[in-house]
């Protein structure tokens, strides 16, 4: 993988951020590095920074008005409404960003 200081400064935030779990595993995917909590894949650092988070579909035109954005894979096809993007800039408080993982940890539990 390619060195991207944005995508691997996010990362190490959450990896701090998911420290006091006891089952998060790290996989590199979707071009950036995805952490998988308790098995289920909740969040990636991605391109730039950007923040990849699996969320419960119901949730999405909510998700939508807290800063988060449709997600899209190569070639400009939509993700769904199960994934979202949250621009760098959202992310950039600690506890914006603990809230965001958050989404992501409990988005299976629906």
């Amino acid at each position: 993988m390619q060195t991207d200081p944005a995508r691997d400064a996010l990362a190490e935030r959450i990896r701090q951020r998911l420290a006091s779990y006891p089952d998060v595993r790290e996989k590199n995917m979707f071009g950036g590095v995805a952490f998988m909590v308790d098995g289920g894949l909740a969040v990636s650092a991605g391109r730039g920074g950007d923040l990849l988070v699996r969320v419960d579909p119901s949730d999405y035109r909510d998700l939508l008005t807290a800063g988060g954005q449709p997600a899209y894979m190569g070639g400009g096809r939509p993700m769904g409404e199960g994934w979202m993007n949250v621009p760098l800039d959202i992310i950039a408080d600690d506890e914006v960003l603990g809230w965001w993982i958050a989404v992501g940890r409990t988005s299976r539990d629906s």
